[in-house]
């Protein structure tokens, strides 16, 4: 009231108007508690948000991570035959089937190379129809007349060659090569009493059986456990460790060596060439060029791939070149190595020099020898 001389007081935070300046004070504390206790209140608000959106993002990520682990985990059952989807004979079936439907294969050879597979698998025996025999013979006539860059060459006993079948393509190199370090073994007399029960080269489901017989023995728990104990019916990769565990339960002496590491420029492997050069010159000693020993294959591993050395180059520049069976390598193509020309070009498809050899790690299985029924145990 201006009229009645009093001094008035406004709020600077609303219209009120104290004659008080200590009311007036108070007044606007007020203001500021309540302000305050509002600003207070959305920074929580805020602050619980802004948890909430992180936890939603954490629970997200979490979920998208368990799913990339789930389809990797199915990726890798699948990549090494443990999904569950049949093993030999289902693969063989369907893969025979498609070639019907898209007319490759008349329905009554369909039928008949059927029949012969049931048989093959009743008896446990391969049906023989990837195998070449005679390649090692052929190679050692091949040097002694032949090829003026090797200084020497060491060859293995005789072993056959297989490849892999329509029933195990795409992850049956392990037991491929298994029949072909097996099929060296059996024309030796020295395994006669250890292969007694083996007069013909087994099946892959009848190798994969015999593994899983070698882990009910004992031999490599930790290795049986990775397959749940069971091969047989599956598509499962097998490796060095699984024919290192099959050959000593056969009373086979064998030693897995590793070359973990590369031991040479650019990723590559000498010692693993020197390993192998030692294994087989070391009883065969003498100057003559072509040395046909009678060691046996050794089975060579390596990630995603195994292979069969059945020979080692020393070429007249002093390097080393591995001369290597494959089971990927078709029967047609090792039919080839049986009638070498002189310039010796199909010896492409075994040899490999040590810049060629550049995985991260390998690993050989290498027989010498038969155990005692005390050094099995």
């Amino acid at each position: 009231n201006a009229g009645s001389g009093e001094q008035l007081y406004e709020c600077p935070m609303c219209c009120l108007t104290c004659t008080n300046v200590q009311i007036l004070q108070e007044h606007v504390d007020l203001h500021l508690e309540e302000q305050s206790f509002s600003e207070v209140g959305g920074n929580l608000r805020d602050l619980k948000l802004a948890q909430q959106l992180q936890l939603e993002e954490d629970e997200q990520q979490r979920s998208e991570e368990e799913r990339q682990e789930k389809e990797e985990f199915n990726k890798l059952q699948r990549q090494y035959g443990l999904d569950n989807s049949g093993g030999y004979k289902q693969q063989w079936v369907k893969n025979m089937e498609r070639a019907v439907d898209r007319g490759r294969m008349q329905p009554f050879e369909y039928h008949k190379r059927k029949a012969d597979m049931m048989e093959s698998l009743a008896f446990g025996i391969d049906d023989g129809k990837t195998k070449t025999s005679g390649v090692i013979e052929a190679l050692c006539k091949y040097y002694q007349s032949e090829n003026k860059d090797v200084r020497r060459v060491w060859l293995s006993a005789s072993v056959d060659h297989f490849h892999s079948s329509l029933g195990d393509r795409g992850w049956g190199c392990g037991y491929r090569n298994f029949q072909m370090l097996l099929s060296s073994l059996l024309q030796n007399s020295s395994y006669d009493d250890c292969l007694r029960g083996i007069v013909l080269t087994p099946s892959i489901p009848k190798i994969q059986s015999m593994i899983e017989d070698a882990w009910k023995e004992g031999f490599d728990p930790h290795g049986a456990s990775h397959f749940n104990n069971r091969l047989h019916g599956t598509r499962a990769w097998i490796g060095a460790c699984e024919i290192y565990s099959l050959l000593t339960s056969l009373r086979i002496k064998c030693q897995i060596v590793d070359f973990h590491k590369p031991t040479g420029p650019t990723g590559t492997h000498p010692r693993l060439l020197e390993w192998i050069l030692h294994y087989y010159s070391a009883d065969n000693e003498g100057s003559a060029k072509v040395v046909c020993t009678s060691r046996p294959p050794i089975y060579l591993q390596h990630q995603g791939h195994s292979r069969t050395v059945v020979g080692i180059e020393e070429r007249k520049n002093r390097t080393l070149c591995l001369l290597l069976f494959d089971p990927g390598c078709s029967s047609q193509e090792m039919q080839k190595l049986l009638k070498q020309s002189g310039d010796g070009t199909s010896l492409k498809l075994l040899r490999r020099l040590v810049g060629s050899l550049k995985e991260k790690q390998y690993q050989i299985v290498a027989v010498d020898g038969v155990l005692t029924l005390e050094e099995k145990a």
